[in-house]
């Protein structure tokens, strides 16, 4: 059952990260918004009628900073993938892959991606800097961002990155010992692993 809910969690969140990547969102004027993969303009007060562009590569994002928080939080997203996959491959298979850990193989994988993707959103603001930001929202500069107001997108990229760096805490087991024996209790208290204590 825990590994389940696990697995549910990890596949939630990599979707939500999914939809904070695409979405142009990050900052928005009142004819215009952009995020870390795309940008839309729109005439003023006429939001439903939107032209929006996608950057393909790398070598298309305006500026260096963005580039690099752009392949950092892409980096992110695979790694957290990777980790959803794993632990929907282990919640499902009858003999687990991994035994002996309550919360599966994948807690040094949700840690690299959690630590990927908050480097990648502590980075992106640099780029607030750029002609292209500067275009866009006046008087922008580092870590300000002008005359553009904070975004769905970049708020949900937060919130889900501070969520995803949580799930490693949690699924790390926590031992203790009891008369002479350490025990080692998994957050979701499937079962008890007694170790024997080794003579030091």
């Amino acid at each position: 059952m825990g590994g389940s809910v696990w697995a549910a969690l990890g596949l939630s969140l990599t979707c939500i990260s999914a939809l904070s990547l695409i979405s142009p969102a990050w900052f928005l004027t009142p004819t215009f918004s952009f995020g870390i993969l795309a940008y839309c303009s729109w005439p003023p007060g006429d939001n439903w009628n939107q032209s929006c562009v996608t950057f393909r590569s790398l070598d298309t994002i305006p500026d260096f900073a963005w580039k690099i928080s752009a392949a950092m939080l892409l980096g992110g997203w695979l790694l957290l993938t990777f980790s959803a996959i794993l632990l929907l491959s282990w919640a499902l298979s009858p003999k687990r892959l991994c035994p002996r850990m309550s919360s599966g193989p994948a807690p040094g994988l949700q840690a690299a991606a959690a630590t990927a993707t908050v480097m990648g959103l502590l980075i992106f603001p640099i780029s607030l800097a750029s002609p292209f930001a500067k275009e866009a929202c006046g008087d922008a500069s580092v870590y300000h961002s002008g005359q553009c107001q904070l975004g769905w997108g970049y708020v949900t990229a937060i919130l889900n990155a501070v969520l995803v760096s949580l799930l490693p805490i949690i699924g790390w087991p926590h031992t203790t010992q009891v008369q002479g024996k350490s025990v080692l209790f998994f957050s979701d208290m499937e079962r008890i692993i007694l170790v024997p204590e080794t003579s030091k």
